[in-house]
């Protein structure tokens, strides 16, 4: 019974390593500029460096992706909300 939850937790993390290497090469070449204008001016480097998050956070990145508007969305913390309602 332990072998089988094993074999099976192993083929889903394959499973999710395989879908998220097919969506992290097109995001790294395009989509992260996309959602980070400062990604567009990334170097190779900085695009193998972001390639194993990619592919391990890939479900919120195409999500970010799918919404994306071309700037990065606006931190939001209480003081950053107490500041703006001082305002």
């Amino acid at each position: 019974m332990t072998l089988v939850v094993a074999t099976w937790l192993v083929n889903l993390a394959l499973a999710w390593a395989a879908a998220g290497l097919v969506f992290a090469v097109p995001f790294v070449l395009r989509g992260a500029a996309r959602i980070d204008p400062d990604a567009a001016r990334g170097t190779w480097g900085f695009r193998v460096l972001i390639l194993p998050g990619c592919v391990a956070l890939w479900p919120l990145l195409l999500v970010r992706w799918a919404r994306a508007s071309g700037s990065p969305p606006a931190e939001r913390s209480p003081h950053r909300d107490a500041a703006e309602v001082a305002r």
